[in-house]
């Protein structure tokens, strides 16, 4: 079902049916540890990171309130040009995933604080091929890395994260190179702050954010 559907069930359902639309981490923000290994001394004042966690509404909400987060915008991954499209991307056919491009100053936030806020605040990482209410592979749950040192840190975070056990689940995150990133929509892009009493992001990507502030006060603007 696409998104827009789930949209339409959600504002005619009321009361507890709402709550089943609400995203349920398979493990606590607080139980989720730093990554062990760090990121060598950047060499650039500002660097990227394409990251796919479902509804990039939510993805961009989250990141957008973080200090250091410079830009945040919503796009695709993983597909071609052609179809960096939002009716075609959301047929589940093209290889893209809903993604967002964070760009970042390491110095006020690191890759591997964003990476913890990832896999704790942003997305359940144990969903295959959706997330919360959202079905299929354009949610994915996907790490696409710009170099080969965002791929080192990301493989052995997912690797420490597995061998504690933080979750009851397999991750089933992806690490994928970049090839392109392709900016979706305007009217995709900041939805949530321009839409804050829209269902869909009240149900399911305002709590995001409330568990930020919640976890990571240090790091909320």
């Amino acid at each position: 079902m696409s998104r827009f559907g789930v949209r339409a069930l959600v504002v005619m359902a009321a009361g507890a049916s709402l709550v089943a639309f609400v995203r349920r981490p398979s493990a606590d923000a607080a139980r989720v540890p730093p990554p062990i290994v760090a990121s060598a001394a950047p060499t650039a004042a500002l660097q990227t990171i394409v990251l796919a966690g479902g509804c990039f509404w939510g993805v961009e909400a989250v990141y957008e309130h973080i200090k250091g987060v410079t830009d945040a915008v919503s796009g695709y991954a993983g597909g071609t040009k052609a179809t960096a499209d939002y009716e075609k991307v959301s047929a589940g056919t093209t290889g893209h995933a809903e993604v967002v491009r964070v760009t970042f100053d390491p110095a006020q936030v690191s890759f591997e604080k964003l990476l913890q806020v990832f896999f704790s605040v942003v997305h359940d990482p144990t969903q295959l091929n959706r997330q919360g209410p959202d079905v299929g592979p354009q949610y994915r749950s996907a790490i696409f890395f710009a170099n080969a040192e965002q791929e080192r840190v990301a493989r052995a975070y997912i690797d420490q994260l597995t061998k504690e056990k933080v979750f009851r689940k397999p991750i089933v995150t992806q690490l994928t190179k970049l090839e392109a990133f392709y900016a979706a929509e305007e009217y995709h892009q900041d939805f949530a702050e321009r839409n804050p009493t829209y269902p869909y992001i009240v149900f399911h990507d305002k709590p995001k954010v409330d568990r930020l502030r919640t976890e990571f006060p240090d790091l909320y603007r």
